[in-house]
């Protein structure tokens, strides 16, 4: 016997009028009115971020010249690896998803392919486990993906590091990172592309189990968005084309203040 699942929303209620919709949303907490009013599925016993996933979309724009931006990605291969394009708008400290990629059981070359053309000038944050080495080549995983391309930061990332520390002392707790994240999109400070599904799908998903710990399924382009944001201070505008004539320093401007 075939089965089919059909998803359906307060959209297919006909009996349900407007007051009526408005007072019962109103009920809600606002991550669960997606799964409330629109039948999208949420897991576990608490949202991690447990925001109205709306107020965080924007309609794409063609990022300003003068914001930095950074990639920040995750590595897998059964579980697929990832990556997160962010411009950061450092005069309101609003960071802002403008791409993601998300793929399994691709190597250093396709995975590369497929989001060098985001621009190989853009600064690439990677997570600690970039530091392992292939066992066949010997060769460490970030270096194969530098090989490739993309703009490997020379470190793996690290929180900002506190008033006299020095950098890479900031640490790279999970939590961390994800109350860096929460934080933001309580205050507006984090906005992403509404066409991006697969970071909303993520999003929708990413929950907590019985004991309050992080269910780390699924979560990969997630992953990648914090790597970014870690590594905001590593951010850097579009270096100037070089000319013919007199030369001048076009290094490009970092992000940090």
């Amino acid at each position: 016997m075939s089965k089919a699942v059909i998803q359906a929303g307060w959209a297919d209620a006909p009996h349900l009028d407007e007051e009526t919709k408005s007072d019962l949303a109103s009920s809600y907490p606002p991550h669960e009115r997606d799964a409330r009013m629109y039948g999208k599925p949420v897991l576990g016993s608490g949202a991690v971020f447990p925001v109205d996933l709306e107020t965080i979309k924007c309609t794409p724009f063609t990022i300003a010249p003068h914001w930095p931006q950074i990639v920040g990605m995750d590595f897998g291969w059964r579980h697929p690896s990832a990556a997160s394009r962010l411009a950061w708008d450092r005069d309101n400290d609003i960071v802002y998803v403008t791409a993601c990629y998300r793929a399994s059981e691709q190597t250093p070359v396709l995975f590369a392919a497929a989001i060098k053309p985001w621009g190989t000038w853009i600064p690439v944050a990677w997570p600690h486990d970039g530091l392992q080495h292939d066992k066949g080549s010997g060769i460490q995983l970030k270096e194969q993906y530098a090989a490739q391309g993309l703009n490997m930061l020379p470190d793996h990332a690290t929180h900002a590091p506190a008033d006299g520390q020095d950098e890479g002392q900031g640490g790279y707790g999970l939590e961390a990172g994800i109350m860096d994240m929460l934080d933001r999109m309580h205050t507006g400070r984090l906005k992403v592309f509404a066409n991006l599904e697969q970071w909303f799908e993520e999003a929708r998903l990413y929950h907590r189990d019985e004991k309050g710990l992080i269910v780390k399924m699924k979560d990969d382009i997630l992953s990648s968005t914090r790597i970014g944001i870690m590594s905001l201070r590593h951010a850097i505008t579009k270096p100037a084309p070089r000319t013919n004539g007199p030369r001048f320093n076009h290094q490009a401007r970092r992000g940090g203040y």
